[in-house]
């Protein structure tokens, strides 16, 4: 089957209403007077640059740590791309916002995928969110500037979407832009959403792909993650119907791992590799586009050859090494340290991941050595961190105190306005992933029949990667339901 289509109004169609003084917009002129600062020295603009079919600059601008305070300051960089000899035209702004959270905007190096689409009639906008990137980006060598893990949180806990949509419409200001259209993959989604909630006016149109979060109030982190194990259950089931003979390589390195001397080998960079680690190689290789088969592949170089007759079996140098590259924590921390409050409003997760797989339903189901035993399949983990990480995970020791308080943390404000989004006039587009493994379709559909004017494009053609897979097409669908090219019903 290739795909299921459906394209409709929200029924929940609703009245507008006035704004609320929450919902109005950010003045550059109450930024510029709380650093002192002239306009120009929160926005420098660089030099029109080239790759291929594109033509690129760059802006960084000074913005506050916490809006509310306007005290402390970070910069936040953004990229501007337009089509070759388009730099000079009045083309409309649209705001590109990554996924993750933790990861900076991607880098082009030629006009392809959606970016080359969008630049047939936009002036691209590819934001580092606040602490990725080039935005005052929160390393591990960087973090462990703070004297103690409570300055640590504190900081922290001003990195969420609240404060990237702030950033936002900071920025549209500094471009004189009028209302822009914005395109969120994933968490990027999320911040949308967030946009949509609270700065409406400085929206045209909103595009999601793959990104309509839970927007209940409290902590909603412990249904995303049932559901979410479900759907982990699922593609484990699928990823060994494709790869039946993987559950014996599989089965034969939890043992290995299992009875060596502390739990787990050594890994290049200083952690462990352990069954519990090995398990989340799940979180790439089962929830993307080409994902089944990049992990099959890595798992056919799990053991080194015996060159010398009696010779230690031992894993390859070649495995561990991509297991790492796999993970990323090392370069993007903020991703496993910030996950688990992006569902967070006034409420604790309290590791909420964790909670759930220890639950009887999934305890037995996911423990690798007990599978092992049982000769049944190994199954791998998904989106989700765990306490342990950051003992097993070289780069991620130094942030375990952090992580623990940020997961105790219940100060979180607000992300979403259910009432605003039910009120919502801003022309919405969505690629709602029927097989999503990151934001479950079921949950993503009770979002939607919130927010008013949504425009629903349900598919199982794609994974939850559809706007790397297939750009192009993914855009234009959104762009051809908001501007009437496909059928409203």
């Amino acid at each position: 089957m290739r795909a299921l289509l459906v394209t409709s109004f929200n029924p929940f169609l609703r009245l507008a209403r006035p704004l609320t003084a929450k919902h109005r917009t950010i003045s550059s002129s109450a930024v510029m007077s709380s650093t002192d600062a002239p306009f120009s020295d929160l926005h420098t603009t660089g030099e029109w640059y080239s790759v291929p079919d594109l033509r690129l600059r760059e802006h960084r601008f000074i913005v506050p740590l916490d809006y509310t305070a306007r005290e402390d300051t970070i910069t936040v960089f953004a990229r501007e791309v337009v089509g070759v000899g388009k730099e000079e035209l009045g083309l409309p702004y649209l705001l590109f916002l990554q996924g993750g959270p933790g990861f900076e905007s991607p880098r082009p190096v030629e006009a392809s995928g959606w970016l080359k689409k969008a630049c047939e009639g936009y002036r691209v906008i590819l934001l580092d969110q606040r602490g990725t990137g080039l935005s005052t980006p929160l390393t591990v060598s960087s973090l462990s500037q703070f004297e103690t893990s409570s300055k640590t949180v504190k900081y922290l806990k001003h990195f969420r979407a609240d404060n990237i949509v702030r950033d936002a419409e900071f920025i549209r200001e500094c471009l004189d832009a009028w209302p822009w259209t914005v395109l969120g993959q994933s968490y990027g989604g999320f911040c949308a959403v967030t946009y949509l909630s609270f700065f409406p006016q400085g929206l045209k149109h909103v595009l999601l792909t793959g990104g309509l979060p839970p927007i209940g109030n409290g902590c909603t982190a412990d249904s995303v993650y049932r559901a979410c194990f479900e759907q982990v259950l699922s593609q484990n089931e699928k990823y060994y119907k494709r790869f039946p003979e993987d559950i014996e390589i599989v089965h034969g390195l939890v043992k290995y791992l299992s009875e060596v001397e502390g739990g787990g080998v050594p890994l290049p960079s200083g952690g462990i590799l352990s069954p519990k680690g090995l398990q989340c190689l799940g979180l790439v290789g089962l929830g993307s586009g080409g994902g089944f088969e990049r992990l099959h592949y890595m798992l056919e170089r799990i053991w080194d050859p015996i060159l010398v007759p009696g010779a230690k079996k031992k894993i390859s140098f070649s495995f561990l090494k991509a297991f790492e590259s796999w993970m990323e924590f090392d370069s993007n921390p903020l991703y496993a340290v910030l996950h688990e409050s992006i569902y967070c409003q006034g409420a604790s997760s309290k590791w909420s991941a964790h909670k759930v797989r220890s639950e009887p339903k999934y305890e037995g189901l996911f423990d690798p050595v007990r599978a092992v035993k049982e000769n049944r399949p190994v199954y791998f983990t998904g989106e989700m961190i765990f306490p342990w990480m950051f003992d097993e995970i070289y780069a991620l020791r130094p942030l375990k105190e952090v992580a623990h308080l940020l997961h105790d943390a219940e100060d979180w404000p607000p992300l979403y306005d259910i009432d605003s989004l039910n009120y919502n006039q801003v022309p919405v587009a969505a690629a709602v992933y029927y097989e999503d493994m990151y934001v479950n379709f079921k949950l993503a559909m009770e979002t939607a029949s919130k927010i008013s004017g949504i425009r629903l494009w349900v598919t199982n053609e794609y994974m939850h990667s559809g706007l790397r897979d297939s750009g192009s097409h993914v855009f234009d669908q959104l762009m051809s339901m908001l501007h009437g090219r496909k059928p409203q019903f």
